[in-house]
């Protein structure tokens, strides 16, 4: 089952991409060679009716894919299809937007799919207000107390709980320094050494405290949880590319195929609605990792559109595509790196 559920998540998410990409690209009138769902060999292709596009699947179930004229210089050069058809020779708009929706399809995939699991099981608190402090833990001794509302944990503001538990996790337990707004409104500084656990034969650290997790009914409940946990999520990615840069953040604790196929199994015992969570958690991280200006990425083909439109001239084609196809091989490898960690977790 937990297969089943791999394929699905990364096939409807990847799918949900790559179609936002099509959409846009016949909406502009960019030849579309393919729109494929899955990978490798082909099994079945198929067209319809006044449509140049070849649809088809692909024996690997993990993804898919659009090929679209002007991406592939030599498959473009070996075709007959009319220049204006090409996707370099549209206005730089309709490239903008048929770039970006993939990025844009992604998000509103997880902005319905949180507002489905709001309006059914109602929306979560997303704040830094205490709901509960462990008797006699670090918390418990340094004066934190129910009600308390955490602004910021050493010197970053906490907006939410997200970005919360993304720095108790940088300090990597070390005396940490809490600013909390008390009931009146005063503030007050707090010093939390935390303790050292062993859960499940692995290490952590604990405060002692746990957050709010009251929950509110209704579909404007659901819509400010839908957009506001979206926003939050992208916030706390952007923290954790900085952190990487800046060390405070290993690569080991990223996650490649083996891990997110660790972390399908455990929430597919859980429920379908953290299910149904994961994927918009997943379908965000990949909206906001294609946004990066990353050769190979979305956000490497954008980045190369701001320069054409900075120098009134675009970037050429063929080194545009080296460019993507050494970022390509570069990903490559960081995966292949990810992927040896997740493996040696497996084994600890």
């Amino acid at each position: 089952m937990t297969i089943i559920y791999f394929i699905l998540i990364l096939g409807i998410i990847v799918c949900i991409h790559e179609f936002g990409h099509f959409l846009f690209a016949k909406k502009a009138g960019i030849y579309v060679y393919e729109f494929s769902i899955g990978m490798g060999p082909r099994l079945i292709k198929w067209n319809r009716k006044n449509d140049e596009t070849i649809y088809s699947i692909r024996l690997l179930p993990i993804g898919g894919f659009v090929q679209m004229a002007g991406e592939d210089l030599a498959a473009d050069e070996k075709s007959e299809i009319p220049k204006e058809k090409m996707m370099q020779n549209k206005k730089w708009h309709q490239r903008f937007l048929t770039i970006v929706a993939g990025v844009m399809f992604n998000f509103i995939l997880a902005i319905v799919l949180l507002f489905i699991i709001a309006l059914i099981h109602g929306a979560p608190y997303l704040g830094t207000r205490v709901g509960a402090v462990e008797e006699n833990s670090p918390a418990a001794v340094a004066g934190l107390e129910v009600g308390d509302k955490i602004v910021k944990v050493g010197n970053k503001k906490v907006s939410n709980s997200d970005i919360l538990m993304l720095e108790l996790q940088v300090q990597n337990g070390k005396e940490t320094t809490f600013i909390v707004e008390k009931k009146d409104g005063k503030k007050k500084e707090i010093v939390i050494s935390p303790k050292k656990v062993t859960v499940d034969k692995k290490e952590g650290y604990q405060y002692g405290f746990g957050l709010e997790t009251k929950t509110e009914k209704g579909i404007i409940g659901a819509i400010q949880y839908a957009f506001g946990k979206t926003i939050s999520l992208v916030e706390q990615m952007i923290f954790i590319i900085g952190y990487l840069f800046t060390g405070k953040l290993a690569l080991s604790s990223l996650a490649g195929p083996v891990g997110i196929f660790q972390v399908v199994g455990e929430t597919a015992k859980t429920g379908i609605l953290n299910i149904i969570y994961l994927i918009a958690f997943m379908s965000i991280n990949v909206g906001f990792l294609n946004l990066l200006p990353i050769p190979a990425f979305d956000g490497g083909r954008l980045l190369f559109l701001v320069i054409e439109k900075i120098k009134r001239s675009p970037v050429s084609p063929k080194v545009e595509n080296t460019i993507h196809s050494v970022g390509f091989i570069l990903l490559m490898i960081l995966m292949v790196v990810i992927t040896y960690n997740d493996i040696l977790r497996l084994f600890h």
